[in-house]
């Protein structure tokens, strides 16, 4: 398999306040390079969000904006590309608001949320959250909440499933975005 895990974390409850990405990538099954920015939201940041990621306005202020990290990123959202995302339609939410609120053109890719893959192949879990899918797969996930470690997390949930699961039930549920 072949595609692009990533995860956003926010500032607060607006599409447009992503305050960190990332990106790994995976090629031939295997994850061969990772990307992660912190993201200086032009939006205040609310305690809430803080509490669940751990990152605070200071951490952000000496960051790039988002149109700069959409540069860096951009090449990997090309059409017919495989996007995961654990919680697809947020992460795909907070791009397509980021991507608005900058005028920015939006993409076009295939995406796919390995919750709803989860659940679709492992119905008997107490529930699908990214921690317990890693937990219960043996799957590290050190830092819940850091996109980098999320999106690893995700990439190799697809890829334990593809493997025990093969492909062709994972296919039925991608969307085109």
């Amino acid at each position: 398999m072949n595609f692009i895990a990533f995860d956003f974390e926010t500032a607060n409850f607006q599409k447009h306040s992503a305050c960190s990405i990332a990106l790994v990538m995976v090629k031939n099954d295997e994850i061969v390079g990772s990307y992660y920015s912190l993201i200086q939201p032009e939006t205040n940041f609310h305690w809430k969000n803080i509490q669940v990621h751990g990152i605070h306005p200071e951490d952000v202020m000496n960051a790039p904006k988002f149109p700069e990290v959409w540069e860096r990123i951009k090449p990997y959202f090309k059409e017919n590309r495989l996007i995961v995302a654990h919680n697809a339609s947020f992460d795909c939410a907070i791009l397509k608001g980021c991507l608005d609120y900058y005028g920015l053109e939006q993409p076009h890719y295939l995406s796919l949320c390995t919750v709803r893959t989860s659940r679709k192949l492992f119905p008997e879990f107490d529930n699908h959250k990214l921690n317990t899918v890693s937990d219960k797969l043996g799957i590290t996930l050190d830092n819940h909440h850091n996109a980098l470690d999320d999106s690893l997390a995700c990439a190799e949930i697809l890829l334990y499933q593809a493997k025990h699961f093969g492909v062709e039930p994972l296919k039925k549920l991608v969307k085109v975005i």
